[in-house]
């Protein structure tokens, strides 16, 4: 088993127990159950590695309700990670600052508890609204190897679904044959970080087009190395 540890800015990982060492470490420790200071919540694995999981009842719905009502007045056109607007993703979107105000600093905490990584490794939490016929299509989370962003790249991502889609807005791994639709409340995770390339490429993802009514999600990501207290990085990537 590995334990996931902060040294100074960066990520890393410490052998606890002898394995099978053709396993690769994983960043959040697989449990039934996750207390997380303020709720408790229980987790599915969809996917051994890489590590995909699903989370029940991660937000409220009242929380729900609250992260949409804040995101909404601001939202703007999703744009790729070198800013231009694409028919690759047609959604709108929005981050919050840092800990903006109370609320929106304990669902970045509790985020950060599950996602088993210090808080100060956290972009700013992003929400993405997708309505009939807007999608995002493959794509991965993590910034290819000699772009600038990609010296603290990221390492995990967490999807929170804030609603019920009617019809359509799934999560899809394309080369997992795996998929997941969106239920208010409910979380995805899936982490990227392992020594073998081939493994962190099976992450590729899209957000299936909305057929019917609309998707809203929050998102976050995690870095290799600290973000916060190094300068604003709330809007300056996508994925």
């Amino acid at each position: 088993m590995y334990n996931f540890f902060a040294r100074g800015n960066a990520i890393r990982f410490q052998v606890s127990e002898a394995r099978d060492m053709s396993e690769e470490a994983s960043i959040l420790p697989v449990q039934p159950v996750y207390f997380l200071g303020d709720c408790v919540v229980s987790g599915t694995v969809l996917h051994v590695e890489p590590l995909i999981m699903k989370f029940d009842r991660l937000l409220t719905d009242d929380e729900c309700r609250r992260l949409i009502e804040a995101a909404a007045p601001r939202l703007k056109a999703s744009r790729l990670v070198n800013r231009i607007a694409s028919s690759i993703r047609t959604s709108r979107g929005m981050f919050f600052e840092h800990g903006e105000d109370p609320f929106i600093r304990r669902i970045e905490e509790r985020i950060a508890r599950l996602m088993h990584v210090p808080i100060e490794h956290a972009e700013g939490l992003q929400v993405l609204h997708y309505g009939p016929g807007q999608e995002y299509r493959d794509h991965h989370d993590f910034f290819e190897e000699n772009t600038p962003a990609s010296a603290n790249n990221r390492i995990s991502t967490l999807i929170i679904y804030l609603n019920d889609v009617e019809e359509g807005g799934e999560t899809v791994f394309p080369l997992l044959r795996l998929e997941v639709k969106p239920a208010r409340g409910a979380a995805l995770y899936f982490e990227y970080f392992y020594r073998r390339p081939e493994v962190n490429a099976l992450t590729l993802h899209r957000s299936a087009p909305v057929v019917r009514g609309e998707k809203w999600v929050a998102t976050q990501w995690m870095r290799r190395q600290r973000v916060r207290g190094t300068g604003p990085l709330s809007g300056g990537y996508t994925a």
